[in-house]
């Protein structure tokens, strides 16, 4: 299983009630997040493109299913769709 979650970040300036988050990706496929995300009780419309924001207690419970915490950078180089395919480009 490659889901991965980046750390806690807060977004102050976010029109939401909830401004902390994380991000949840995969570098496999989006059918994998998928069912990793089903299993956490997320449902589908919450799906981002190519990610889903995790609040802090979703984070802990995608930790505990063995997702894999990485650093933004790492999570933006490796996650699958368009937004990792430019992370790759920059860095190469």
């Amino acid at each position: 299983m490659s889901v991965l979650v980046d750390p806690l970040r807060d977004y102050p300036h976010a029109p939401f009630r909830l401004t902390l988050w994380c991000h949840m990706a995969s570098d496999r496929s989006f059918d994998e997040l998928h069912d990793f995300a089903s299993r956490l009780g997320i449902p589908r419309e919450r799906f981002q493109g190519d990610h889903y924001d995790l609040p802090p207690w979703l984070r802990a419970s995608a930790v505990a299913l063995g997702a894999e915490e990485v650093p933004t950078s790492e999570l933006l180089a490796r996650m699958t769709g368009p937004r990792g395919d430019r992370a790759r480009r920059r860095s190469a």
